[in-house]
This record gives C-alpha cells, structure tokens and sequence, in this order.
C-alpha cells in the first residue's frame, strides 16, 4: 500500500534535472585547459602547500573532464553516429583514460594534458560535424 503510494505517477529520464537538449564539448575541454594550466603552475612553484592544493583541484577538475565526456558519449551520440564515426568508441575510450589515473588525474606532466586535449579536438570535430548534419 505504502509503495503505492510513494511511486511517482509519471517517470522521466534525462541527463539532468530537466532535459535541455544542450551538449557540447567545450565543457570538457574548458576542464581540460584547467588541469593542463595547473599542471604549469605546479612544476614552477616549489611550495609544498600550494602543490598539494593544485594537486587536488587538478584530480577534482580530471574527474570533471570524464563527467562532460561520459555524458556526451552516453547521452548524445548515437548508434548512427558510430556507424558513421567508428573510431568513436576508441576515441571515448582513450581521452577518459587520458583523463583518470593512467593519466592527468595521476600525473603532473603537461604532455598528457596535451595529448587529452588531442583527444577533445578529434571527439570536439565529429561532435560539431552530427550537429551539421
């Protein structure tokens, strides 16, 4: 009876609290730049306390570049746009990766921040191109 009466009369899904229909790559790589810039200020400041600062807000802003590309790969493309993009998957793959631990989440070095970067221009190119189309 309870149950019943708690279950909500009409059940919607979306991304967020109110399906706007907006995505874009640019999330992502605004995070992207961030843990990149940090990742500079790191190497040239030797104090211990402002390293262990940027240290945790480069890991926070990581984690936020895998959110925007999680979303854009479960919420906007399509089986349509994997057929026309098949490099797609390995895509996705590569710049969350590049994104974690393996990557700017669990390193300092700029070059990974600039090989995620890489990664958001290609999946940034065939976003804009179904968007076209």
């Amino acid at each position: 009876m309870l149950a019943r009466l708690l279950r909500p009369g009409h059940v919607a899904s979306a991304h967020c609290d109110l399906p706007c229909g907006v995505y874009d790559p640019a999330q992502a790589r605004i995070e992207a730049e961030s843990v990149k810039a940090i990742m500079q200020k790191y190497a040239d400041n030797d104090d211990p306390v402002f390293r262990a600062r940027a240290l945790t807000i480069k890991e926070e802003r990581a984690e936020l570049v895998k959110h925007h590309l999680w979303v854009l790969w479960t919420d906007y493309f399509k089986p349509p746009h994997v057929e026309k993009y098949p490099q797609l998957h390995q895509l996705f793959w590569d710049a969350t990766k590049l994104a974690g631990a393996a990557g700017a989440k669990g390193t300092v070095d700029v070059s990974k921040a600039e090989d995620l970067l890489g990664k958001i221009d290609e999946i940034s190119k065939i976003f804009w191109e179904t968007k076209a189309a």
